[in-house]
């Protein structure tokens, strides 16, 4: 089956809906999404036409969406567009919904700071954890990370720069043959 792929970058237009259903949570909002242009008479930006997208979050990713989306954060949601239409009332209804995939604050308009959600181990997945661990295969888990920041430049005294000139003057040139 053929189905659109989206992505979409805009701005959260409504508070994220939180819902538990028999089938797990689920969230909505509706997205903004504003094209833009360059007025070359005008030598400025403009703002272009408005779609508005319902977004539709599932599981894992609706909790999370509802614990970090409000008003006015610009985000990028992908995910599986859905044209819809509808006769209520005697009128004719299209909406355009976003079945998402994937959603995160849009880092070219600001910082974020991303927090692992914690989700409570059942079943298997437990047993399979408890397992890993008595053989040794996790230990590689249990390690910390390794530093990967780049480590800060060695702040010199100017005593330290007039010691380096003076052994790098000291060093005669040699001639090679």
């Amino acid at each position: 089956m053929n189905e659109t792929i989206i992505c979409a970058v805009g701005n959260v237009a409504t508070q994220p809906v939180y819902r538990e259903l028999t089938t797990g949570p689920s969230a909505r909002f509706r997205l903004a999404v504003t094209s833009r242009y360059l007025d070359r008479g005008k030598n400025e930006w403009t703002d272009g036409h408005t779609n508005f997208f319902t977004v539709w979050a599932n599981r894992q990713l609706a909790t999370n969406a509802a614990g970090s989306l409000n008003v006015g954060d610009p985000v990028v949601v992908q995910g599986r567009l859905k044209v819809r239409s509808d006769v209520r009332e005697g009128q004719s209804w299209t909406s355009a919904d976003i079945d998402a995939t994937a959603i995160g604050h849009d880092l070219a308009r600001g910082t974020s700071a991303f927090r692992r959600a914690l989700r409570p181990e059942t079943g298997a997945r437990a047993s399979a954890a408890g397992s890993a661990s008595v053989s040794g295969s996790a230990s590689a888990l249990s390690e910390p990370e390794p530093e990967w920041e780049t480590p800060p430049a060695d702040v010199e005294s100017p005593k330290a720069d007039s010691q380096r000139a003076d052994s790098q003057q000291a060093q005669e040139p040699v001639a090679v043959t």
